[in-house]
């Protein structure tokens, strides 16, 4: 049975005559921290947007748990078990931690006609185990998200992914915003994550983070992956020199003269 989680083949996005993501081929296995570099404007968040259908691919093909995908909305993606936490977090302000966590999927206790009692016991219950999971410490789960700090309100983002069954997290610049010991408890999350052989796909600036934390680094360049390293087999020099144009990988170039 094969290992490979996510695969993309041949992806591609145009906007009119913008080919903003073209021919890109990206494999995720389970357990695998995968990092995602590049300038702005590279094809990074172009490509998250395909694989968890938030837009329409114009062509290519992806697989997902060993089946071929097309899905219809981020929904969708959702329900099949692709969680993925975006810059803007996507939280409600005004509600709680279990309220978020559960927002649109909410545990139904019994209904009445029209009506529906939701089960905050259970919900609450795998708030908790939810947070236990990615090593989450929120002193008090029943206050607002508006009273946190950026630093919790990233974990709580992250520990949403970790409450359902997901199969594959993807973040997207998860500590951008935030500050050295905030960056440092999230980067610990992705740790457990890892611990618990959660594949993770990690949009990231930030190459100390990604050294530390990931097994292999694809670059995006204009619109195309242009590398596809094993940490130990490189150095934030040799990444940096693929993400400016210096240096590409043979089979890329190949591939970007067909």
């Amino acid at each position: 049975m094969s290992d490979i989680v996510l695969k993309a083949e041949k992806l591609t996005k145009h906007y009119g005559g913008v080919h903003a993501l073209e021919g890109a081929d990206f494999e995720i296995r389970k357990g695998e921290c995968v990092a995602i570099m590049g300038d702005n404007g590279a094809g990074k968040s172009t490509f998250v947007r395909q694989i968890t259908a938030v837009e329409r691919r114009t062509s290519g093909k992806v697989w997902f748990d060993g089946n071929y995908v097309d899905f219809q909305d981020p929904l969708e993606a959702r329900e099949a078990g692709i969680e993925t936490v975006f810059q803007n977090l996507a939280l409600a302000d005004h509600l709680n931690v279990p309220d978020n966590l559960f927002l649109g999927r909410e545990l139904i206790k019994f209904k009445l006609g029209p009506f529906s009692i939701l089960d905050y016991k259970a919900m609450r219950e795998a708030t908790l185990e939810g947070l236990k999971k990615t090593g989450v410490k929120i002193p008090n789960i029943s206050n607002s998200i508006q009273n946190m700090s950026g630093g919790q309100r990233q974990c709580v983002a992250i520990a949403r992914t970790a409450t359902f069954k997901s199969k594959l997290i993807i973040m997207d610049e998860p500590t951008a915003a935030l500050g050295v010991q905030e960056t440092a408890q999230v980067e610990n999350i992705v740790r457990t994550l890892k611990e618990h052989s959660e594949p993770v796909i990690l949009i990231s600036h930030n190459m100390r983070q990604v050294m530390d934390l990931c097994d292999r680094i694809v670059v995006f360049r204009r619109g195309r992956i242009v590398a596809n390293l094993n940490k130990t087999e490189t150095d934030g020099q040799d990444v940096v020199a693929y993400i400016t144009g210096a240096k590409t990988q043979p089979q890329f170039e190949v591939e970007a003269a067909a």
